[in-house]
């Protein structure tokens, strides 16, 4: 459908607008406040930046430490080049359990690669542990945002969600603790009856190979410990070369995501532990279009994201329109950028132009990933294949002449101000300007040129 049509039905829905303004402000105003306690912030920023940038530049080499380090633990290691190959991975190994339910921790990955539904066509059914991830999947729905995937949704909505799909709540209210309360009794039995747990990760680390999963719920820590086989899908990406990494990472991811100072659930895993834990362990290490990414110098940055959702919450895009615009997991300037390189430019082509280019995500990126650079990047890309902008291009030949010669950009800026006069109310042009200039007036106020302009007010004194 691509992200016009899709932005289109989205800013129809008034509910869905307001939903995402009170919650998108709510959670970038604490994490300013979250951030200002730190003196050290913009040094942790260009530490995180710098770490990322050394994982990826030397990623062969932390990929295959890290196998060792896992393999050394007791768990096994495989390798997926793309979706199907993981979701293969994974199936045969829950086949082979013997089961034909699992309790999943919340994993943008897994939601990247469609592992539910086809798990879902070999007969097995993956439950949602993470209250929001919950609510989406009872609802038959797709997660809008990556810290709180039902954004979407307000209470109201829920409670009618959970009084349809979860037993013995007829008399269920719209409290948040009463909600939380029916998601944990549901949730409760599938921990205690599963024997099969599938996870992400937030971060791996070559040297040990250990794993690690944040959260907020306590509900990832019931998956990552109580069933007797835990398998872990994680984008190649995630590895860290040290274990001293993680000190700079949970400093900026809490503050960045829920704004606060720790994560309240920090799981780390090395391995396999005898009579401790599950007793099998699977890594599986998911490319599905990375390597392709880490080609190209300028968009291999959108590597470095840490899905700390920041960006969304300060993007007037994302703010208006909601992450199922985006039709990927990944939506808001993250998303923008980071889908069209995983899922290849003719797939996502729409998506580089789903951004104001404002600078306001990179100010808040905790690894300081430049992402209106990458959209420009990008862009240019998708022109210089479609061959299109042709007369933009022209445009920018006959300005650069005129800017090349004095007496040409005079004699052009008087003529800009004798054409701008019919069009001008006071010192703006409300009307749009004729032509292909038209989209420059149809959403803003144009700037009317000066009627003397700075070289004559000079001269003439």
């Amino acid at each position: 459908m691509g992200f016009p049509t899709a932005a289109r039905s989205a800013l129809a829905d008034a509910q869905l607008r307001r939903n995402l303004r009170t919650a998108t402000h709510t959670i970038r105003d604490k994490r300013a406040a979250a951030v200002a306690e730190l003196d050290d912030w913009e040094q942790l920023r260009e530490a995180g930046k710098r770490i990322k940038a050394h994982a990826l530049r030397h990623l062969d080499v932390h990929l295959e430490a890290l196998e060792a380090s896992v393999t050394a633990a007791g768990g096994t290691v495989h390798w997926a080049p793309d979706a199907q190959a993981a979701n293969h991975i994974v199936g045969d190994l829950i086949a082979a359990s013997g089961n034909d339910e699992v309790v999943k921790v919340k994993s943008i990955a897994t939601d990247e690669i469609g592992l539910n539904r086809a798990l879902a066509a070999r007969g097995i059914t993956a439950i949602e542990t993470d209250l929001a991830e919950l609510i989406n999947q009872l609802a038959g729905d797709e997660p809008s945002h990556i810290l709180v995937p039902a954004i979407h949704r307000n209470r109201a909505e829920i409670r009618e969600l959970f009084a349809r799909e979860l037993p013995d709540t007829s008399e269920l209210t719209d409290e948040p603790a009463a909600l939380a309360e029916a998601a944990r009794r549901f949730l409760r039995r599938k921990f205690l009856s599963a024997r099969v747990a599938v996870s992400g990760a937030n971060f791996a680390v070559a040297q040990t190979g250990t794993v690690c999963v944040v959260e907020s719920e306590g509900n990832g820590r019931m998956c990552t410990t109580l069933p007797d086989t835990l398998i872990t899908v994680m984008g190649i990406e995630k590895v860290l070369p040290r274990f001293s990494d993680l000190e700079v990472m949970l400093q900026l991811l809490p503050r960045s995501s829920t704004a606060e100072r720790m994560n309240p659930y920090t799981s780390l895993w090395t391995g396999v532990s005898p009579g401790d834990g599950p007793q099998a362990f699977h890594l599986v290490l998911l490319d599905a279009g990375r390597t392709n990414v880490l080609a190209d110098q300028v968009g291999r940055q959108a590597l470095h994201c840490i899905r700390c959702s920041a960006c969304l919450n300060v993007c007037p895009v994302y703010e208006r329109t909601g992450g199922h615009a985006y039709e990927s997991p990944y939506p808001g300037p993250i998303g923008a950028i980071l889908t069209p390189q995983l899922a290849g430019l003719r797939e996502a082509q729409t998506l580089p132009w789903a951004s104001s280019l404002c600078g306001a995500c990179y100010e808040v990126c905790p690894v300081k990933i430049d992402i209106p650079s990458v959209l420009v990047h990008l862009r240019a890309q998708i022109t210089r294949r479609e061959g299109g902008g042709g007369g933009e291009r022209l445009a920018m030949k006959a300005a650069a002449r005129i800017f090349a010669d004095r007496r040409r950009y005079e004699r052009a800026q008087r003529l800009a101000a004798l054409g701008a006069r019919p069009l001008a109310n006071g010192s703006v042009i409300e009307h749009r300007l004729p032509g292909p200039l038209a989209g420059w007036t149809a959403v803003r106020d144009l700037p009317a040129p000066p009627r003397q302009t700075f070289r004559d007010w000079w001269r003439s004194r």
